[in-house]
């Protein structure tokens, strides 16, 4: 009961707070629910599973071109772009997955970087299309949809605030109900002792591979969301920046949490928005903050608390 009443106790936190927000942090916020639920994603892999992927961005980037050249290039709608951009991410996940999960450890991240890569430059070759780094800028016929008889405008900021905390929602209930049952156990068994876990006749392979896929459909969902609530779809996204700051979230806020990759979310976008208003040198000290941080919780801020204070804590 203390779990479940954290977690609602979250989300009806981010519900309420919209209400006082001035608008530049309205927004602000926005993005940083849609950039925490691509974290989360991230962390499902390498929190729960052990597998440092350093080029999870070409999930969160095939979600967000599949949703948004469907908007761009035809007439199917919002809701459809948006399951397309998520179905891209999840047949993408798949592919990698049976690839890259023949290898381990340090080759499965040098694997996953090269495949990130491999999705950069994929994007620029076909310029034509994609518009590379000057990117494509949604047409007005992708802002607002109908759906159940409701009208929703992508324009509206209050509409976008509650779409994105509805999908974070969405996203802590998945990730709670697998990380508590029987898989979210064996996962963590794969991460602690891998041999274990096979000698105790599980599937480590098939098992692997579930998490990536979830951990990719998840990441581009996000980045679906994120292409369609922002009107804005560009290369950029899928650079290797954004994978590392995906595991910089999940780090900070502590790996193997739930709830770790929303605070660490909130807490590097902050430090990095207030330090650059005083500083050109913001990433100089954003760098600092993380070190001190790092050196007093060293599993992250949630996970340090678990291991010292609150065991409960999922």
């Amino acid at each position: 009961m203390r779990v479940i009443a954290l977690h609602v106790g979250v989300l009806a936190a981010l519900f309420l707070v919209q209400f006082v927000l001035p608008d530049y942090h309205h927004l602000a916020l926005t993005r940083v629910m849609l950039l925490a639920i691509y974290a989360m994603g991230y962390n499902m892999l390498f929190g729960y599973t052990g597998l440092l992927s350093l080029g999870h961005a070409m999930f969160f980037a095939a979600g967000l071109y599949g949703a948004g050249m469907t908007a761009y290039y035809t007439d199917l709608g919002v809701p459809l772009a948006f399951l397309i951009g998520i179905c891209c991410g999840a047949a993408l996940s798949l592919v990698i997955g049976v690839i890259a999960l023949r290898t381990t450890g340090v080759a499965f991240m040098i694997v996953t970087m090269m495949f990130g890569q491999v999705a950069y430059l994929t994007i620029t070759y076909f310029t034509d299309y994609t518009r590379g780094e000057e990117g494509l800028t949604m047409p007005t016929s992708a802002r607002s949809f109908d759906l159940l008889g409701l009208h929703v405008d992508l324009t509206n900021a209050v509409q976008r605030y509650n779409l994105a905390l509805g999908l974070l929602a969405l996203t802590l209930l998945v990730i709670f109900v697998v990380v508590r049952g029987p898989i979210g156990r064996v996962l963590i068994a794969i991460r602690e002792n891998e041999t274990r876990t096979l000698m105790l006749g599980f599937d480590t392979f098939r098992m692997k591979l579930g998490a990536l896929v979830l951990s990719g459909t998840i990441s581009a969902m996000a980045g679906a969301a994120y292409g369609l609530m922002f009107a804005y779809v560009g290369s950029t996204f899928a650079t290797i920046q954004y994978s590392i700051e995906a595991l910089l979230f999940t780090l900070l806020g502590g790996a193997g949490t739930v709830l770790g990759p929303l605070l660490g979310s909130i807490l590097m976008f902050y430090m990095i928005d207030i330090t650059s208003e005083y500083t050109q040198a913001y990433l100089l000290v954003t760098g600092v903050a993380l070190v001190v941080l790092v050196l007093f919780f060293p599993k992250g801020i949630l996970g340090t608390i678990r291991e010292r204070w609150l065991p409960w804590l999922p």
